[in-house]
């Protein structure tokens, strides 16, 4: 068998494929959950606590090449525009959220599933053979007598 016949017969196998649209599904599922979180669940979350836009909540570690003054640099990307070394604590925010989401998510999808494994059926007893049921009636007639 050559290495090209093994490699199809590889990559045609089920888990393979299955593995690869998954693959797919899942970058695609990533990226509406991203956009969910940055840009649906964490603007009202800001409002709320005093508008504070989580993407650019930052803690300056290390000024830039300039320095941020003494007002700090006024959005994440200037800092790090300036090189300056930050510690980006609303994107960590916003990527434990999209984990909690895409967690949940699977949960649901794993719960559905395992209640579509239906347990097998209690089968009813089966009926006695003929031969049980002939020595039952053995057994009852020597009891009468």
């Amino acid at each position: 068998m050559s290495i090209a016949s093994e490699f199809k017969e590889f990559i045609m196998r089920g888990n393979v494929v299955d593995l690869a649209v998954g693959m797919v599904v899942g970058t695609a599922f990533s990226a509406i959950v991203k956009s969910l979180v940055d840009d649906v669940i964490m603007p009202p979350i800001g409002i709320l606590i005093g508008g504070v836009d989580f993407s650019n909540l930052f803690l300056t570690l290390k000024d830039g090449a300039k320095g941020a003054g003494e007002a700090g640099y006024a959005t994440l990307a200037a800092a790090q525009a300036d090189g300056a070394v930050t510690l980006n604590l609303g994107l960590f925010i916003n990527n434990i959220i999209s984990f909690l989401i895409v967690a949940a998510a699977i949960f649901c999808v794993v719960k559905a599933l395992n209640s579509m494994k239906k347990a097998p059926a209690e089968e009813a007893p089966a009926e006695p053979s003929e031969e049980v049921l002939l020595l039952r009636e053995i057994r009852d007639s020597l009891n009468k007598k």
